[in-house]
């Protein structure tokens, strides 16, 4: 087994940004889902109710990050310059984040069509982990629950063999890419190591309406797919799963072609 993709979300329910290779730190990839929309109240904005997020490509430089979107000029946004620290919620939690500014809000809003803040998770802002893996000091970034996402290949391979239309890998929206492993093999992993990286494999990824949403257009599909399917086949107690969560248990560099090895 090995590596084949490496995904970023620099924003909250953006575009993906494919990497080469990514650094891992405790709360996932560097500059994965660092930064996040929000109302205002400050709770956080999702393409499971705006599809329209999935238009917006942010790609990070050494600075901070650069937006781009269907109409919209790019926005460089350095991170040295953010402005005041802001109460923010993601379901549950709350952080307190770093306002970006008000040029990004005007251009976040205007690109969403309604009002929008845009936010950062800078250093000094934490966001504890909640599982009952977690250990002292585990951390996790704007992702809605764990550090980092994986899926196998060949998943996406027997779903698409049940679909009229196939769909892409980025419906569901992983970090971590693995190839030459049998479908949903993840499922039975408790611990694996990653080029020279180890993880937890926390628990599964229940799956919502944010499957439906095709990132190409950022549409949903009327025929509810391929949420649909799923329910035939990957509906279990806890809802319909696909992937598994992970808690990275070191830091370094992942790069494609990297091996899986299955450590428990």
């Amino acid at each position: 087994m090995h590596l084949s993709g490496i995904h970023l979300y620099p924003v909250k329910s953006c575009a993906a940004f494919d990497a080469g290779s990514a650094e891992v730190e405790p709360r996932g990839l560097r500059h994965d889902r660092r930064w996040m929309a929000v109302d205002g109240d400050g709770r956080f904005l999702t393409g499971r109710k705006l599809p329209r997020l999935t238009l917006l490509r942010a790609r990070p430089d050494a600075d901070g990050i650069v937006l781009h979107a269907p109409g919209m000029p790019a926005l460089p946004l350095p991170s040295a310059a953010m402005g005041e620290r802001v109460r923010v919620t993601v379901w549950k939690d709350a952080v307190t984040a770093r306002a970006a500014g008000a040029a990004a809000d005007q251009w976040l809003s205007a690109f969403l069509e309604q009002p929008a803040r845009l936010v950062h998770m800078d250093a000094g802002a934490a966001r504890p982990l909640r599982h009952d893996r977690a250990r002292a000091g585990d951390e996790v970034s704007f992702a809605d629950s764990m550090p980092l996402l994986l899926v196998t290949r060949a998943a996406l391979d027997g779903l698409n063999a049940r679909l009229s239309r196939p769909v892409s890998l980025l419906r569901f929206r992983p970090n971590l890419v693995v190839d030459d492993a049998p479908a949903h093999a993840e499922d039975g992993w408790s611990r694996i190591r990653v080029g020279a990286i180890e993880f937890d494999v926390a628990k599964p990824c229940i799956r919502c309406v944010f499957t439906t949403v095709d990132p190409e257009r950022g549409e949903r599909d009327p025929d509810g797919e391929p949420l649909r399917t799923l329910l035939d086949y990957r509906r279990g107690d806890g809802g319909v799963s696909f992937g598994q969560l992970l808690i990275p248990r070191g830091t370094g560099t992942l790069r494609t072609k990297d091996p899986v090895v299955v450590v428990a």
